[in-house]
């Protein structure tokens, strides 16, 4: 599992960048979401690598 957390404003990103924002369900700073870790989601994080944080944690 991993728990993507939002530090940075997506205010001044591409729309397909807060579009992957959202489909991550991240919608504020400091709002964190976890997720499997997945082929899919790992692409959708490493479209936003500047925007999340990171963390693997156990189920």
């Amino acid at each position: 599992m991993l728990k993507v957390t939002q530090i940075r404003s997506s205010i001044g990103t591409k729309p397909k960048q807060r579009g992957t924002l959202r489909a991550l369900g991240l919608r504020r700073i400091g709002a964190s979401n976890t997720l499997e870790d997945r082929p899919e989601v790992r692409g959708m994080i490493a479209r936003v690598p500047h925007l999340v944080k990171v963390e693997e944690v156990d189920s």
